[in-house]
């Protein structure tokens, strides 16, 4: 399965493009600290220098190296990403697994909650919240998490219908193996392709999220940065200085587009379309 899945990659050269930027975006985010720059250190005197040698990506309106700052920023919007990712895929994993396996009034219980939910537009509420809350990673990481797995759970759910009805698992409840077993030994382990193609549409759309958040400035606090951030302090400088807002922005455009191209990919492999 995995050199079928190989081959497949190395044929499709977008995909292997999108994989190689993730790939050198998450090195070159953990290795920020090798910058010989401060992220947050003010030097007036060299502010909205352009791009050079010196400073790659220029420098910012308070004189800070802003290729060190789009490294830090990169570090913060890829792990709310990816933590987002996990919670709430793991969140819609468990309650799709539920309400498809037991059905009945659990499954209604649980789809009309969704439902519900799902008519809210999130993003409002994530605003709200982000308010009233206390501003940080941890903050932001949890609410775009919380207002994530709906789409997962609807998806592991409709998988998880047509799971139960196969053999093994119909001789295994014939068995009187307990149904906690069944779901997490037969029926989580057949749905994880779409779990993981749900997952890497999620990163995407929770780094999006995030960026956005700090865009409006209720995300990441100065004097600490994120793409999202990064672009918001760009919006005065936008016509004299257009690289303030074209770095942050290709690296959220870059990222978030990769992610997507991994996800349809993984998609079409797991879930082949059939051609009359």
């Amino acid at each position: 399965m995995y050199s079928n899945l190989k081959k497949k990659v190395m044929k499709n050269k977008l995909v292997l493009a999108s994989i190689v930027i993730l790939i050198i975006l998450v090195i070159i985010s953990i290795l920020a600290f090798a910058s010989p720059y401060d992220p947050n250190a003010i030097d007036v005197a060299n502010k909205l220098k352009s791009p050079s040698l010196k400073h790659p990506f220029g420098t910012d309106d308070m004189g800070r190296d802003y290729f060190t700052r789009a490294l830090y920023g990169g570090r913060v919007s890829l792990m709310v990403g990816f933590s987002s990712m996990i919670i709430s895929t793991i969140l819609g994993t468990l309650i799709g697994t539920i309400s498809g396996y037991f059905g009945g009034w659990i499954d209604t219980f649980i789809m009309r909650t969704i439902d519900v939910l799902m008519s809210i537009p999130s993003f409002f509420i994530i605003l709200t919240l982000n308010v009233y809350l206390k501003p940080g990673v941890g903050t932001i990481i949890v609410i775009i998490a919380l207002f994530s797995w709906m789409g997962v759970a609807r998806i592991i759910r409709g998988e998880t219908l047509s799971v139960k009805e196969r053999e093994y698992v119909v001789c295994a409840v014939s068995q009187g193996i307990r149904s906690r077993k069944i779901i997490f030994n037969h029926i989580i382990p057949n749905v994880m392709p779409s779990v993981i193609v749900a997952a890497t549409i999620n990163v995407a759309n929770s780094i999006l999220m995030e960026s956005s958040l700090s865009f409006l400035g209720l995300g990441i606090q100065a004097p600490n940065a994120s793409w999202g951030s990064m672009l918001q302090n760009a919006q005065g400088y936008i016509l004299d200085m257009p690289y303030l807002a074209v770095f942050p922005g290709l690296l959220i455009l870059m990222t978030v587009l990769s992610f997507n191209v991994i996800g349809d990919f993984m998609r079409d492999v797991t879930h082949p379309r059939k051609v009359r």
